[in-house]
């Protein structure tokens, strides 16, 4: 590839965000050789924010951070500037806010007594500990298509460790064991602090304000055409010397079918799968529409793709089982104070200090969370945002007799209160939006190596995949990182940039980190 080449990104996530501005820094790329087509109105994907005061706010999630990992994405935010700091990048501006803001959850778990659980203890016993140990250490070859229930007996899941982890990371007992092995890993040194959250970082606003606003700014300032309503529906190819090549983009602009003629040395990119498809919105009077993928098409691209090619991946290993990939989440919007001072009172965390709170015999391990205000670049003063979620949609609440799934804005509120204690009066001016995702951790699937492509699958000439379903070795899906990760090394293979993508940081080999893990494993 080269610098005249022309650069088609399908999907206008994070990831391929992330390529273009990868392909300009380093690949000298023009911007207005790259284009991206999203199907929504706007850009930024599953990092998504959205609304306002009187509509109220939502976001169906916000993806952990930490500074201590997360090495392509600060390499690329140390590039992209500050939309309200000149002079200071997107990198400089979150570091400092996380000075400002240090994370010291002080109610990280309570119970149905509405206690705060002690978890100074991770609640192991010396089974719990060997049984870990053991899969920590098992190769991933071994583990397979394998469950985290076949390595672990049913005791570990009531231990304070487990309702912690799994709350934080959104595991269920049912997902891949390779996945859980790599997060023990990847984040062995957030095991001696899980309690209290003190390595999780946090964005200025929401990721969407925060990241993906100031890295389109950037982008559309270099002349990258971002094209938004624009449903990519299938790919003209061949084989050409023995490699795949594409030739066409097939589309739907606006409405009109459009096919865009991919020329020799033109590059594709392209998002495949999406954890975030087929979501749904409520209201305060009405629960989100039970949509699956025959409802908004998001996974048909790749599934088209894969058939007849078994290097592009096996799609049908992550989106065949809603049931087991679904959870839901509210984001609530306050015209008054009433509701965080007693979160704070209770909590003992001012707002943004505290992390999650979760609730842990609730039907639907609810959690919530009290960000630093304002959340959203657009929030006036006197109103606040918080979000939360459960991971268990499909069960009867403890306070309101219907699952999750079935329940409007106003019954998540009563069954929220209920585990709080709280009079209903705190949130007499919320408007709360629940969001339904039926494919949110569709990418924790248990799953053969061979179900995700490489990021550049072999013999293949002009073609990437960027997402959370390409297979990265050592890294951890779910979160920015492995987006951005994915991105920096399609684009340098593709266009032959000698800059190392750098690498994963082997936490998990340092002795101080492995010792602060076995001493907290024994408290």
């Amino acid at each position: 590839m080269n610098t005249k080449s022309k650069v088609y990104l399908i999907g206008g996530g994070i990831g391929s965000l992330s390529a273009a501005a990868f392909l300009i820094r380093d690949g000298g790329l023009a911007g207005s050789s790259i284009t991206i087509l999203e199907a929504l109105p706007v850009m930024g994907g599953s990092l998504d924010g959205a609304g306002d005061a009187a509509r109220g706010y939502s976001m169906r999630g916000g993806r952990m951070l930490t500074t201590d990992n997360y090495e392509c994405t600060w390499d690329l935010f140390k590039s992209i500037p500050s939309i309200d700091r000149p002079g200071h990048s997107v990198f400089d501006e979150t570091i400092e806010f996380n000075e400002k803001h240090k994370s010291n959850s002080m109610a990280r778990l309570v119970d149905k007594q509405r206690e705060k659980v002690p978890v100074t203890s991770m609640g192991f016993s010396m089974h719990d500990r060997m049984e870990l140990l053991k899969l920590t250490e098992v190769h991933e070859d071994k583990l397979g298509t394998s469950r985290i229930t076949d390595w672990l007996s049913p005791e570990f899941f009531e231990t304070a460790f487990w309702y912690m982890w799994s709350t934080t990371f959104a595991f269920q007992p049912w997902h891949s064991a390779v996945e859980f092995r790599r997060y023990l890993h990847r984040f062995m040194m957030e095991f001696s602090r899980i309690e209290n959250l003190a390595g999780v970082k946090r964005t200025v606003y929401n990721q969407y304000d925060s990241l993906v606003l100031p890295l389109q700014t950037w982008l559309k300032a270099q002349g990258v055409n971002l094209v938004t309503d624009c449903k990519v529906t299938d790919l003209d190819h061949g084989i050409q010397d023995g490699e795949f090549v594409v030739t066409g983009i097939h589309c739907v602009t606006h409405g009109e079918g459009e096919m865009i003629a991919v020329r020799d040395g033109d590059v594709v990119f392209f998002q495949n799968g999406s954890m975030t498809d087929a979501s749904s919105l409520g209201s305060m009077t009405s629960a989100p529409a039970k949509l699956t993928k025959a409802d908004s098409g998001g996974w048909t691209l790749w599934e088209k793709l894969a058939k007849g090619h078994a290097e592009f991946g096996n799609p049908a290993a992550f989106n065949s089982s809603i049931a087991q990939a679904c959870w839901q989440s509210f984001t609530v919007t306050l015209k008054d104070a009433k509701f965080f001072n007693e979160m704070e009172k209770f909590s003992g965390n001012q707002a943004g200090t505290g992390g999650l709170v979760t609730f842990k015999d609730s039907n639907w391990l609810l959690s919530i969370v009290l960000a630093y205000q304002p959340h959203f670049r657009n929030q006036p003063e006197g109103v606040q945002v918080f979000w939360g979620y459960g991971l268990f949609p499909d069960r009867l609440g403890n306070f309101v007799a219907k699952p999750m799934g079935d329940c409007n804005g106003a019954e998540i509120l009563q069954e929220l209160c209920g585990h709080l204690r709280f009079d209903l009066e705190t949130v007499a001016t919320a408007n709360c939006i629940p969001c339904r995702m039926p494919y949110i951790t569709s990418m924790f699937m248990p799953r053969d190596k061979s179900d995700r492509p490489l990021p550049v699958p072999v013999n293949s000439k002009n073609l990437a995949f960027v997402s959370q379903f390409v297979e990265i070795p050592e890294d951890v899906v779910f979160t920015v990182e492995y987006s951005v990760r994915a991105a920096q090394m399609a684009v340098y293979e593709l266009f032959g940039i000698t800059r190392k993508v750098p690498a994963v940081t082997p936490h998990d080999k340092s002795m101080k980190v492995q010792l602060e893990a076995v001493v907290k494993a024994f408290a």
